[in-house]
């Protein structure tokens, strides 16, 4: 929703019952706001840059819940500093299961936060990862362009890392909001069900947004680049790991054999170069020779292979364009 303007003077800023920001000096309200939720672990060498970058929006959240999933370095206490000094931040503490888990932990995670959270209090909800540099007008513009789209369910900028003083982009899509930063509309998240509790969860909620006549995207725009602290699937073992996990949870999603291997041979000159494509591949091949389960839901299965086909026929932006309906009503 696009923040209204009030009568101000620069330095000052008016609250409202939801949230409030502060740009260029001077202050502004906004009406219902977002609110985010940021599951974490053991983030205490990254996250204050990201607790920073939030404090710096242009549009400050109405709320946000960090769900402390279980850490055991210096991460409770960082929270602790932050909560005791802004008392929209609170904060949400579940018991160590013993190791990260990437996928199914991470949504749980993100639930234990939502409890604490009515959202039909609020017109968008996040879940932020606490390894990311966001620039000040990032959730600025992301409310903005849910409000001129009304089909649009969920959003994202695009993800960089600083490598040799340069910033180098992450490859991806943009028919998908990445995981790291996933910006949705309350109204559409609650139409596909919420998040799946499983390793493709950031993948599935996007393609059933498409199946709900909903619209899924990222941008690549100065205002919405934003520094991934961390290279994406490297949270857990490392990145290798987080290849072989990424072809799992493309098997698991139901991505066929022949859509899996174009978008291997794609990432082919991506870091880790060729390992992390073979990586990719081995992940899904392993899990189809074993013959693990498939997410539980054919006629999703059905239509993220009908999607695919399109994909490899006519390109992505015409497959995604066909999909395309009428805004909701």
């Amino acid at each position: 929703m696009r923040p209204v303007a009030r009568a101000r003077r620069p330095g000052t800023i008016i609250t409202s019952k939801v949230g409030a920001c502060l740009l260029g000096g001077e202050a502004m309200t906004v009406d219902r706001g977002y609110v985010l939720v940021s599951p974490c672990r053991n983030e205490a060498l990254l996250m204050r840059q990201t607790l920073d970058s939030v404090l710096a929006q242009s549009v400050r959240p109405a709320k946000w819940v960090i769900v402390d999933d279980g850490s055991t370095d210096a991460t409770p206490g960082i929270l602790t500093e932050y909560a005791s000094r802004h008392d929209w931040i609170s904060i949400v503490t579940v018991q160590d299961r013993g190791n990260r888990s990437v996928g199914p932990g991470v949504v749980a995670a993100l639930y234990a936060g939502l409890e604490s959270v009515d959202l039909d209090q609020f017109d968008y909800f996040c879940k932020l990862d606490l390894d990311l540099r966001l620039p000040p007008r990032y959730f600025e513009i992301l409310s903005e362009r849910m409000a001129a789209d009304p089909r649009l369910a969920t959003c994202s900028g695009r993800p960089y890392l600083e490598i040799g003083g340069s910033m180098v982009p992450e490859r991806h899509g943009f028919d998908t909001s990445l995981g790291a930063t996933k910006f949705y509309r309350v109204t559409a998240f609650k139409d596909i069900g919420g998040f799946v509790q499983a390793v493709a969860w950031d993948g599935i909620d996007c393609h059933r947004c498409r199946m709900k006549g909903w619209s899924a995207c990222n941008w690549d725009d100065p205002g919405l680049r934003f520094i991934h602290l961390r290279p994406m699937g490297s949270s857990q073992r490392g990145i290798l790991t987080g290849r072989v996990r990424s072809g799992f949870g493309q098997y698991y999603m139901g991505t066929g054999l022949a859509f899996m291997t174009v978008s291997a041979i794609y990432r082919l000159n991506q870091r880790p170069y060729v390992i992390g494509s073979a990586a990719m591949m081995w992940g899904w091949i392993r899990s189809a020779l074993q013959r693990k389960p498939r997410y539980d839901d054919l006629e999703f299965r059905k239509f993220l292979r009908r999607y695919h086909r399109r994909v490899l026929l006519v390109g992505k932006r015409r497959a995604v364009a066909e999909l395309a309906p009428a805004a909701p009503t």
